[in-house]
């Protein structure tokens, strides 16, 4: 069977981490967002100096060049000062702990 070990009490510090995953991925997808807003409003009409006239699918891909690293950049810098914020709210709390060895 398993002989417990005594229990000891000891300090932990409690705090809540945001997950930068979740907010690179918001950033991204607003990037995204902005980038289909940037590519409606833009006008399609040759331009005098060049004599091209990019299709919407190119400009969107364009602007989503730009856009898609700029949310993810913005998204982790808010992911950071939230932690940062969250670091003054930490909790020192007192935690049993026990340590089961099980025998073979």
């Amino acid at each position: 069977m398993s002989s417990p070990e005594p229990r000891k009490t000891v300090e932990a510090t409690v705090r809540r981490v945001p997950r930068y995953g979740v907010f690179m991925g918001i950033g991204v997808v607003l990037g995204v967002i902005a980038a289909g807003i940037l590519t409606m409003v833009g006008t399609y009409e040759p331009s005098e100096v060049l004599a091209v006239v990019y299709p919407p699918g190119q400009v969107f891909g364009f602007a989503l060049l730009w856009t898609a690293p700029i949310g993810l950049a913005l998204g982790g810098l808010a992911a950071i000062i939230l932690e940062r914020v969250a670091k003054r709210h930490d909790r020192v709390v007192q935690v049993d702990r026990e340590t089961i060895i099980e025998s073979d």
